[in-house]
């Protein structure tokens, strides 16, 4: 996930306003009196993948790679999946080098519920975003929802993808929706650690980020400045009218900027070349569209200013996260219901979000279908460093953040059992997120 803040579990702040799900008038029908109808099959038969999902963990954990570059991450999973029965696995799927796909598929019609595997380390760091954990959870997932539609002789279709590359600006969940990955999916379910914070509503930001590039004309800057159209000069009105944009933003924008190239050290010419750079995060991809207007304008002022011509590019980033409230109650009642001892920190209230000011190509799965990306606590290190730290890093690695994953694993597996399950509780769950969507313009 990108850019965690230094002060929070990446940003994680819990927030009161809530959401009213659609109704949901058989929910009834999938509880005994001992919790969730699937829960104890789920949580035996995961418990039971311990010994092979930990080795796997650590592999990829103590072999961190880059963006695009999990190729040991990548044939680790993908051969582990095709060990599993009634899979069919496809390596460097959808023309990615690194990406991969595991189809479970029953062969009777029904919902198509896929799970995400994200694999990509932080340079220096190694996996100090945890992705590894998220892995072992989504591939818990994906393996005890397989057994659930196996034992009961259910209808439907179970996907897991390899999702690389979420550490930038170029997500691999962006790559592979564009590539039809996600065509006939029905819910998207995905998880990330922290230390502060377990919770299935979770908002992310969206961003975006502007290059603005200024071209003047140099000059001797004390024999004929006149002649000269100062790109530097063009750079710093540019920077200021930002700065003093920054008193009318929302609460929930932000904007950060970067001088990339302020004209060399010379003293005595007039800059012929300068250029900065924006990100922009905002709570909603449509607020972020309207804060980009409004800071592009104070790019183009500095040129306006100075008669430098002004070159401005887009590089698209996320969107805002929008997670689904019907499958966020699943979720929680699993989760609740979970035997042995209770986590430290519990779910917030239902229907509250838990917001983040980091980014996630998550987000725009969840533009596209209904998704839950639920953030989970790990046992801290001994810094309590949060996500994108050393101590993180370390923290990840360990035996119990391991066991961590593996409990998000079996409540989001009870998600995708209740689905397959419950009749009429997709349409549910599709027409809140249409509801979510409208909403929020």
């Amino acid at each position: 996930m990108q850019l965690k803040g230094e002060d929070d579990d990446g940003g994680y702040v819990i927030i009161s306003k809530r959401t009213t799900p659609i109704s949901r008038e058989n929910e009834s029908n999938n509880v005994s009196e001992g919790g969730p109808k699937y829960l104890e099959e789920i949580s035996n038969y995961i418990d039971n993948l311990q010994d092979a999902l930990w080795p796997l963990n650590n592999f990829i954990h103590e072999n961190p790679e880059l963006a695009y570059k999990e190729y040991k991450a990548h044939d680790a999973l993908a051969a582990f999946m095709e060990s599993q029965d009634g899979w069919e696995v496809t390596r460097s799927a959808y023309g990615i080098e690194t990406a991969w796909k595991a189809v479970y598929d029953t062969g009777k019609p029904g919902p198509v519920v896929s799970f995400n595997a994200e694999m990509d380390a932080l340079p220096n760091i190694g996996h100090a975003c945890g992705h590894n954990l998220i892995a072992t959870a989504s591939v818990s997932a994906a393996l005890a929802s397989s057994f659930i539609l196996r034992t009961h002789n259910l209808a439907g279709k179970v996907i897991l993808l390899g999702t690389p590359g979420e550490e930038g600006t170029d997500g691999g969940k962006i790559r592979l929706l564009n590539a039809g990955a996600y065509e006939d999916v029905d819910i998207s379910l995905i998880s990330h650690p922290g230390i502060l914070n377990n919770s299935p509503m979770v908002r992310t930001t969206a961003f975006t980020r502007l290059e603005a590039s200024y071209h003047g004309r140099a000059a001797h800057s004390a024999n004929s400045p006149w002649l000269g159209i100062n790109a530097l000069d063009a750079l710093v009105v540019s920077y200021n009218a930002v700065s003093v944009l920054r008193q009318q933003i929302m609460p929930g924008d932000v904007v950060a900027m970067s001088i990339l190239d302020g004209g060399g050290p010379a003293t005595n010419v007039i800059h012929e070349f300068a250029k900065l750079a924006c990100t922009l995060r905002s709570t909603a991809s449509s607020r972020l569209n309207s804060l980009a207007d409004k800071v592009k304008g104070c790019l183009e002022a500095g040129g306006l200013a100075t008669g430098a011509r002004v070159e401005i590019k887009e590089t698209k980033g996320y969107m805002d996260h929008v997670p689904n409230s019907v499958l966020a109650a699943l979720y929680r009642r699993y989760w609740e219901s979970i035997p042995g001892k209770r986590p430290q920190i519990q779910l917030p209230k239902e229907g509250e979000f838990t917001y983040v000011k980091s980014s996630t190509d998550q987000g725009n799965i969840s533009h596209h279908m209904p998704s839950v990306n639920a953030s989970f606590a790990i046992p801290p290190g001994p810094e309590r460093g949060q996500p994108h730290s050393r101590d993180f890093e370390k923290a990840s690695g360990t035996r119990d953040a391991f066991e961590a994953a593996l409990r998000v694993g079996k409540a989001l597996a009870g998600v995708a059992a209740d689905v397959f399950t419950r009749e009429g509780l997709l349409d549910d769950v599709k027409r809140q997120w249409r509801k979510d969507l409208e909403e929020m313009g």
